[in-house]
């Protein structure tokens, strides 16, 4: 079975930025481990990157979540440090360590390289991990299904924070509902 990590939004305004949070922070070693272990058995590693441009606040989602983040060429868009070495790491070894910027929650163009990498009827084990569970992580995990819908997905709940103690509960409950299995 082929394994695939995804790891999603690990930036420094998620993190410690302006919708950073103390859970967030806490992810951090959890994700550099989970990213190691993946690297270690040369699996291949996927990353998300928010990435807004100056005019948010005129976007659809700048008017329902008022607060800039990960502008373009800002600190608060590049990746958090400890992932970022990972990142360069995986790029400077030739392994697969693919970057997918996306302007909204989800991406639509990780799932259709994860489709277009599978051989006919190959099976596929995703595990994703990263910030914020209830809005980036679940539109990916969502996105994923939908595209691969015979694929395991897998969502290690210690290797994700959401907006709230709360909101990282609904969101993994909805997504068991979606046949995602939750670690």
């Amino acid at each position: 079975m082929k394994k695939i990590l995804i790891v999603v939004d690990m930036q420094n305004d998620f993190i410690n930025g302006v919708l950073g949070s103390q859970e967030a922070q806490n992810t951090v070693p959890k994700v550099v481990a989970k990213i190691e272990s993946y690297v270690k058995h040369d699996y291949p590693v996927y990353f998300t990157k928010d990435v807004h441009e100056k005019d948010y606040l005129q976007t659809k989602e700048g008017k329902n979540l008022p607060i800039e983040h990960c502008i373009k060429g800002t600190f608060g868009c590049k990746f958090n440090e400890e992932i970022l070495k990972w990142v360069q790491y995986i790029q400077q070894n030739t392994l697969q360590a693919i970057i997918f910027e996306k302007n909204s929650f989800g991406s639509v163009q990780l799932p259709k390289y994860i489709k277009n990498t599978l051989q006919e009827n190959e099976e596929v084990e995703i595990e994703v991990v990263g910030l914020n569970t209830d809005i980036c992580v679940i539109t990916n995990v969502l996105v994923l299904k939908a595209f691969l819908p015979e694929s395991d997905i897998v969502v290690d709940s210690n290797c994700c924070a959401g907006s709230s103690i709360e909101a990282h509960n609904n969101a993994l409950e909805a997504m068991k509902l979606c046949q995602i299995k939750i670690v």
